[in-house]
């Protein structure tokens, strides 16, 4: 494990002089993310405007709502920054034989695959995050607990953990059949899901998808849970609410192994 940070804080010190090379567009990206959110911000307000709360009865008033906005920020900058530069390179990779290079190393293929690139400038909706987070707790009626802020970011972990699974399977998808373009579009069409509170999938078509987003493909659970337990009082059912990511993630990453070694047995050489 050692061995693997130290290569991993190698390739991220590469990308970070990369980076600092071309300051310029470095500052452009994370302007650009920087205003992108800001129009989604200023959108929320204006429904706030209009509304108390995102659904009737579900507890999402404007600060816990923003809780929640903040939470999905930093969970998906950590997975933006750190694992879908590389994956995008994958399927330029499987085309011109780069794979094959990756196979040979004596490294772990999944891990250079998923973790040798790495984008600082997606960092910049995470700061926006925890900006916008520290905003809203302060702001809220509830002050959350001691143990509201020790399952959060075990939480977040855990929700970074389902987006990974999902890079590496959508990876794996890539490897398999040799070129997949519309990998980051699949990515974000899935991942828009996650971006709302699970109280509005409700009625004769939100309940299946509820249901399927949830226990098929967890991904209302990556950013719902943890802004649960930091923006909502933790009631009875909290023990049962905060296991289902646990569990979630590690039967999502045991997955996304599994998945990831049955592509790589069935890839042949660029040149074959």
């Amino acid at each position: 494990m050692k061995r693997y940070a130290s290569i991993f804080a190698t390739f991220a010190r590469a990308c970070l002089v990369r980076d600092m090379t071309f300051r310029v567009n470095f500052l452009l990206e994370c302007v650009t993310s920087i205003g992108w959110m800001s129009m989604n911000l200023a959108f929320y307000l204006l429904i706030f405007t209009f509304t108390p709360e995102i659904g009737l009865h579900t507890g999402w008033t404007r600060e816990p709502f923003f809780a929640f906005v903040a939470t999905g920020l930093i969970i998906n900058s950590i997975v933006q920054a750190l694992f879908m530069p590389s994956a995008e390179e994958l399927t330029e990779m499987v085309r011109s034989g780069g794979l094959d290079g990756v196979l040979v190393q004596p490294l772990d293929a999944q891990f250079l695959l998923s973790m040798h690139r790495v984008d600082f400038s997606a960092f910049a909706n995470g700061l926006i995050g925890i900006g916008l987070l520290a905003w809203a707790i302060v702001r809220m009626d509830a002050t959350p607990t001691p143990l509201a802020w020790l399952l959060y970011p075990l939480l977040i972990v855990c929700g970074v953990a389902i987006l990974y699974s999902l890079v590496i399977m959508l990876a794996a998808a890539t490897i398999l059949m040799g070129r997949n373009q519309s990998l980051y579009d699949f990515w974000f069409y899935l991942t828009n899901f996650s971006r709302y509170p699970a109280e509005i999938y409700a009625g004769p078509w939100g309940s299946p998808l509820r249901t399927l987003c949830t226990f098929v493909i967890p991904i209302l659970l990556v950013v719902n849970v943890p802004a649960r337990v930091i923006a909502m009082p933790l009631e009875g059912q909290a023990v049962g609410m905060v296991l289902a990511p646990m569990i979630a993630a590690a039967a999502s990453l045991a997955l996304s192994r599994v998945v990831f070694l049955a592509a790589i047995s069935r890839y042949r050489s660029a040149s074959s």
